[in-house]
């Protein structure tokens, strides 16, 4: 049975959807099973998704239509942007709550929905595609990340919680007006029509404004980045995981379907801005990062370098940009989610999160010291890791658009490189200036589980990252071929028009012979 032949989407939906309902109703051990069973079943609908999925069919798959009320409609549909960041959410899921088996002992049940309702919401983002379908699944996602970090988190909670939520909040309503707007003049809420429409250029610099106070938030960019240090300090390792994972990538997903696409022209005109403030985050985050002692602000600040180099490449306007800047979400992904499992397994043992505290633990545990060195070398960008692919097909993007903001964000890779490897080497290699620490024991089999099937997929995405690349390569021509009108010559293009240009001229002005004829002085010049 073919995947098409029913709603896959839906059912996808409503598996995490039932098991969030039936953990608020479970005991804490029954809980966990019937979470941990959900988000697998869920992951098995999602590989029979990417089997299921035609490289050479149409940009809109396993489409499914209901109206609702008023002007919303239960519209789903995916293309391969969407599967992929679909497939990285239910990838990680079942990982998160593997991580929180025994961390989490209070309100088990209402952490496990809490976690389940989100995978429902996340899923929901990336196939919705209906204009407030998709708001409703984008700002409902700040429910379940609210809870988590006010009820779970570290001591400063409530303030990490309220100031997450604030944040993202504001700049959202400003996208709901905008969204209203834009639904009125087209005429229709439809999210593939809206790809289609031309709004006038006037326009598009209000609405291309308002949405990006919300993704600008929700990547995050700087100078609106401050947010995420304090909710990744604070959240539970799962939360981190899946903060980090999935939804920083709600912000680019949302500049990739809407911004980009629908607002062509102010996308051109606000290059230079987004520009800007990306290199500035690649500099002065990896800076900050270098000089952090807690092991998850470090982490939480490089994932603001990373999601610069995606904002980069999103708006290069070209192919190789867009295509590298989707890598690096999905690695990112990836990445940070075992970074923050790594710093979680050694939390559980010693109940700190200063790196002054660890060192030498390459000596008692070998096996969590050879993951952490792969996941750390992927985070650097090592050649044969998910992290170079995508950090190289961003940056060769850019190259052709700026050659300045391309040096500005290769030098992101280098600082990178500098707290990366400090990190590693003061925990690792460090010296054992902790008796706890040196006595900790290896990662058991239950983390070993966890942290193995992100080595592996790390690994697949660096070694052959065309299956990565083949789904999205379609949909990202299309996005090229909608902008390209309004794409920016580029300082490196205009470089080499101007040189050709030189050339021509002194060839007609001495009179030489060019392009098959004989010209003159007089008619060079003229």
């Amino acid at each position: 049975m073919n995947a098409g032949d029913f709603p896959i989407l839906s059912v996808m939906l409503a598996v995490p959807m039932i098991g969030a309902l039936a953990c608020l109703f479970a005991r804490a051990e029954m809980a966990r099973v019937i979470a941990l069973t959900a988000t697998l079943f869920t992951f098995l609908l999602g590989v029979w998704l990417w089997a299921s999925f035609d490289l050479d069919g149409g940009q809109w798959q396993f489409t499914e239509s209901v109206s609702l009320f008023g002007p919303i409609a239960w519209k789903l549909g995916i293309d391969g942007i969407s599967l992929m960041l679909i497939m990285l959410s239910v990838f990680l899921m079942p990982i998160c709550i593997g991580a929180s088996w025994h961390a989490i002992k209070e309100r088990v049940g209402l952490y496990m929905a809490a976690f389940l309702f989100m995978e429902t919401l996340m899923i929901g983002v990336f196939s919705a595609q209906d204009l407030l379908l998709f708001y409703i699944f984008f700002e409902a996602g700040l429910i379940p990340m609210y809870l988590i970090i006010g009820i779970w988190g570290g001591k400063d909670r409530i303030y990490a919680s309220y100031k997450f939520f604030l944040y993202t909040l504001l700049g959202s309503v400003v996208m709901l007006i905008a969204m209203l707007w834009m639904i009125m003049t087209a005429g229709t809420s439809d999210i593939p029509t809206l790809l289609n429409y031309d709004f006038p250029p006037h326009a598009q610099t209000y609405l291309w404004l308002a949405f990006f106070a919300s993704f600008a938030v929700k990547m995050p960019m700087w100078p609106v980045h401050t947010w995420l240090p304090d909710a990744h300090v604070q959240a539970p390792t799962a939360g981190s995981v899946i903060l980090a994972g999935v939804l920083l990538k709600m912000g680019g997903y949302g500049f990739l379907r809407f911004s980009i696409p629908m607002f062509p022209e102010a996308s051109a005109q606000f290059i230079w801005l987004v520009f800007g403030l990306s290199m500035v985050a690649v500099v002065y985050t990896s800076l900050v990062a270098l000089v952090q002692d807690d092991m998850k602000k470090l982490i939480a600040y490089s994932s603001v370098a990373h999601m610069a180099i995606v904002t980069v490449g999103l708006f290069t306007f070209n192919q190789q940009g867009i295509e590298g800047a989707i890598i690096v979400m999905l690695s990112h992904g990836l990445v940070s989610g075992a970074l923050f499992l790594c710093v979680g397994v050694i939390y559980d043992r010693l109940h700190t999160r200063e790196i002054s505290r660890y060192g030498g633990l390459s000596i008692n545990m070998p096996k969590y010291a050879l993951l952490f060195m792969l996941f750390t070398m992927a985070s650097v960008g090592l050649p044969g890791t998910s992290g170079f692919v995508g950090e190289f097909l961003a940056l060769a993007g850019a190259y052709k658009v700026s050659t300045w903001a391309t040096l500005i964000a290769t030098t992101g890779i280098i600082l990178g490189a500098g707290y990366m490897l400090y990190l590693y080497r003061r925990v690792a290699f460090g010296e054992q200036v902790n008796a706890d620490a040196a006595a900790m024991a290896d990662v058991d089999s239950r983390e070993l589980w966890l942290l193995a099937p992100i080595a592996a997929a790390v690994l697949w995405m660096g070694v052959y990252p065309e299956s990565f690349l083949a789904p999205i390569r379609k949909d990202v021509a299309n996005i090229v071929a909608r902008i390209e009108r309004a794409a920016p010559a580029g300082d490196a293009k205009l470089k080499k028009q101007d040189k050709t240009t030189a050339k021509y001229r002194v060839k007609h002005e001495g009179g030489e012979h060019t392009n098959g004829k004989v010209s003159g002085p007089g008619e060079a010049k003229h």
